[in-house]
């Protein structure tokens, strides 16, 4: 959540701004990591107070003392041995990654190093790049053998891809096809409501989607939506678009919510009544740090105060009261 590239869903959002207003800024690893990353500290703050009000006896504090102490830790750290250069090379490679993922484009004042390939290259420029880096640096642990090969390569999620492909092309169907000006008719009293009680209300219907369908799917279907709303609502689509898509990865609920949860859930140390007890209240303080912060540190963040123009429906006016 707090990196661009972390989710499918980031990734979707990031698609569907690009494709829906290709004359506005782009969302960059930077500019969505100094938002994300203030609010995935919150929401972990918020799940570990809860799981010690939840879990945590006066008697658990001995218990994991032993698992904290310094000489089970060093001597967990020993077991692992020294770093092969193969895992430093590749820590190096991504290092990079984030470095040029965070300068290509800074401030106004500091344009980075995507101004001197005049907007032609962005992140997907680089992660090719530093992709490519490890097919060409040798690995020494075998002679010609690299760090990546196409072996390697093909057990890739290659149905992810696959899959954030087809959800930009619902999106594009979704809206050509004009069912979110059909949906957004029906949704018309919004206009007159206020900001704070819809960015919650948007939280919690893409959180209550997700719980029964994938988070890429929900996103998918959402995001055009509330472009629309947003429209009629006169507001910037980025305060309605950002709380969809975080909105659709709270999914802390049911075992179907994501494949985190079942992995967990077929461990059978975890009972859905176990998820429900912990994932609601979590559900809850996510979706009230956004609702807060959207409208505040997004405000500088995304530049929300400005006007953009929707390629398909004109400008968006932001007459409407936050």
């Amino acid at each position: 959540m707090s990196t661009l590239t972390g989710t499918g869903v980031n990734l979707i959002l990031v698609g569907m701004w690009k494709s829906y207003f290709p004359e506005a800024d782009p969302i960059s690893f930077s500019t969505w990591s100094l938002f994300a990353f203030p609010l995935a500290l919150l929401i972990f703050i918020a799940l570990w107070a809860i799981l010690c009000l939840l879990y945590c006896r006066r008697s658990s504090g001995k218990a994991l003392s032993a698992y904290l102490d310094k000489a089970h830790l060093k001597m967990e750290l020993d077991l692992l041995g020294p770093m092969a250069f193969a895992e430093k090379v590749v820590l190096i490679v991504f290092s990079i990654l984030i470095v040029l993922w965070m300068t290509r484009s800074i401030t106004d004042d500091i344009p980075g190093w995507g101004s001197l390939f005049k907007g032609r290259a962005g992140d997907g420029t680089v992660s090719v790049m530093m992709a490519t880096l490890l097919f060409i640096i040798p690995n020494k642990k075998q002679k010609g053998e690299k760090l990546m090969d196409w072996n390697k390569c093909k057990k890739l999620p290659w149905n992810i891809i696959l899959l954030l492909g087809a959800g930009f092309a619902i999106a594009d169907g979704v809206r050509s096809s004009g069912l979110t000006d059909v949906l957004s008719e029906a949704l018309d009293f919004l206009e007159k409501a206020p900001y704070l009680a819809i960015a919650p209300t948007v939280c919690l219907i893409s959180g209550t989607i997700t719980e029964f369908t994938s988070n890429n799917a929900t996103t998918t279907l959402v995001l055009p939506l509330l472009i629309q709303i947003a429209k009629t609502m006169h507001v910037h689509p980025l305060l309605l678009m950002v709380p969809g898509a975080i909105g659709a990865q709270f999914a802390f609920l049911l075992p179907t919510g994501t494949p985190s949860n079942i992995v967990g859930f077929t461990t059978g140390h975890i009972e859905i009544k176990d998820m429900i007890k912990t994932g609601l209240p979590l559900k809850i303080a996510g979706t009230l740090v956004l609702s807060i912060l959207m409208p505040t540190l997004g405000v500088i963040v995304f530049g929300t105060d400005k006007e953009v123009v929707n390629i398909a429906k004109g400008p968006f006016l932001h007459s409407h009261q936050i």
